[in-house]
């Protein structure tokens, strides 16, 4: 297992290459809480760990570095990706098609293996979430409204075949 020191080196290298500052990677063998992420390490496996309000809210174990880092990187390039989208907004767009593609991006100039195995995270979640154009017009619309708890059920039940 790496040391702190020489995480914290490689951590830095790659923050510099995608632009992420000091608030969006994690600290190391404490927490600062408030939802940020921290690592620790112990003899076999490194942890990423997000605490919140003193509580252990998520953590991940690996023992592989380069995994250890796709967990920093994915965060990091997340954040990165979602602020570049509020400042290229496209109205009445889905504003994933934005987000997503640059957090790909991102991870890519990283790394192929970032951005082949974020790409296949985000196609699984467009599987099941495609991009919805129309519904973000509606929700921008001044003509829109909240459907009914009941019509809401119909329209789940629609969408599982039922």
């Amino acid at each position: 297992m790496r040391q702190f020191s020489e995480i914290q080196n490689e951590v830095q290298k790659l923050a510099k290459v995608i632009g992420a500052s000091q608030d969006q990677l994690p600290t190391y063998g404490e927490t600062r809480d408030l939802g940020y992420a921290h690592i620790e390490v112990d003899d076999l496996h490194y942890h990423y760990i997000y605490v919140e309000r003193g509580q252990e809210l998520e953590r991940k174990s690996t023992q592989n570095f380069d995994e250890l880092l796709y967990f920093i990187f994915f965060d990091a390039t997340h954040n990165i990706a979602i602020n570049y989208e509020l400042s290229n907004r496209i109205e009445n767009k889905d504003s994933r098609r934005i987000w997503f593609a640059k957090q790909i991006e991102l991870m890519y100039s990283l790394s192929p293996e970032f951005g082949s195995k974020v790409e296949a995270h985000i196609s699984k979640i467009l599987k099941f979430h495609p991009y919805d154009d129309e519904l973000i017009k509606q929700l921008n619309s001044k003509t829109y409204t909240q459907p009914s708890h009941d019509e809401l059920i119909k329209q789940i039940n629609r969408a599982k075949g039922a």
